[in-house]
């Protein structure tokens, strides 16, 4: 009977024992302060991370800044300090370049072309592969459609008004566009940016979507805006996961997450474009003037975009063969999307040459 007794107290405890060890607590940070709307994705995402992985996973979500400035929130998932952060592929283009077509493209891919090529044509695995080489798993679980356009004290309506100007801009592609456009390409994190134009540091910025610009306060320090932003025709954003706190995570908890990541993606589009929509109509309402490029500009941008792309990518076979995923599936999708147009989902775009990015892929 004892005996019997203690085999039984002792599997309790160890049942015990593996529920307690298969409960985990992550930390995460983002690369953006509560000042920046983009934050909504982020905490987004963790509420609802939380609430379907119950006690198997607690996210506990820390603002950008409060625990590593926004530039070292990779190296801090990458060394494990922290499990998880939260970022904009972009940003880390310096390690390598093929972070950059993660993040956004010049005039190429639309919100919903991002979310297609994830999911259905082989960009996830991308994703994984391009950050995997520093030892993290990555959800995108972001979508951000067309970005404004410059903010400026001075109207732009032509290519040519871009000449000699000094704009805050994102992005290894953009910063070599603008440049061939005239301009120079300003590198500043978001928050510094209001400043920078109020003192006139910069001649214009661009930074996000209307709804992110306007929770910068940008309608406070400039005048005018030029529609399209042409240099990110969409934005990617997700969570970088250390790989050693991925792999310690079940399954059913690792299978959970990519659940709400895929939730989150959805979501995020549906509302980033309701409140864009919102505060293009607070722009306008406080006195902000509207411009937009015409179809001759839009059509030398992307002539220009298309020489640029195939530059940058073929110094990197990453960055050729993320490049080349992506207009693989804009020819591919091109079948049914123009056969459908107008009534399918945006515009094919004339975009670079497929065979010149395949070459320098295999390099």
């Amino acid at each position: 009977m004892k005996l019997t007794h203690f085999i039984a107290t002792a599997a309790a405890a160890l049942t015990v024992s593996g529920a307690a060890m298969a409960q985990e607590k992550w930390t995460m940070t983002t690369t953006w302060p509560t000042s920046l709307e983009l934050i909504e994705i982020d905490k987004h995402f963790v509420e609802l991370a939380n609430k379907l992985t119950g006690n198997d996973l607690t996210i506990e979500f820390f603002e950008g800044g409060a625990l590593v400035p926004a530039g070292e929130v990779f190296g801090a998932v990458e060394s494990g300090t922290i499990q998880a952060g939260a970022d904009w592929p972009g940003y880390w283009a310096g390690r390598n370049s093929a972070f950059s077509p993660l993040a956004t493209t010049a005039s190429l891919f639309n919100a919903v072309d991002y979310v297609n090529w994830i999911q259905q044509w082989g960009g996830q695995e991308l994703y994984n592969e391009i950050y995997g080489k520093f030892g993290m798993v990555y959800l995108p679980y972001g979508v951000t459609n067309n970005e404004s356009g410059f903010r400026t004290n001075k109207k732009i309506e032509t290519l040519e008004d871009l000449q000699g100007m000094r704009l805050r801009l994102s992005g290894l592609e953009q910063g070599r566009l603008l440049e061939k456009l005239g301009g120079s390409q300003v590198s500043m994190a978001g928050g510094e940016i209001y400043q920078s134009l109020e003192r006139g540091v910069i001649d214009g910025a661009e930074f996000s979507t209307p709804n992110v610009d306007f929770s910068g306060g940008f309608q406070q320090v400039t005048t005018h805006w030029a529609t399209p932003g042409w240099h990110q025709s969409a934005s990617i954003f997700g969570v970088m996961i250390n790989k050693a706190s991925w792999d310690a995570l079940s399954d059913e908890t690792r299978e959970t997450l990519t659940i709400a990541a895929e939730a989150n993606l959805i979501w995020s589009l549906a509302f980033t474009e309701k409140r864009a929509t919102e505060a293009y109509q607070k722009f306008k309402d406080a006195g902000i003037e509207i411009t937009r490029y015409d179809d001759e500009a839009l059509a030398k941008i992307q002539e220009m975009a298309n020489i640029v792309i195939i530059e940058t990518a073929c110094e990197n076979p990453d960055s050729a063969k993320v490049y080349l995923s992506q207009v693989e599936y804009l020819n591919d999708y091109a079948k049914w999307r123009d056969a459908s147009a107008p009534f399918n989902l945006g515009r094919t775009p004339n975009g670079p040459d497929v065979e010149k990015l395949r070459e320098c892929a295999s390099k």
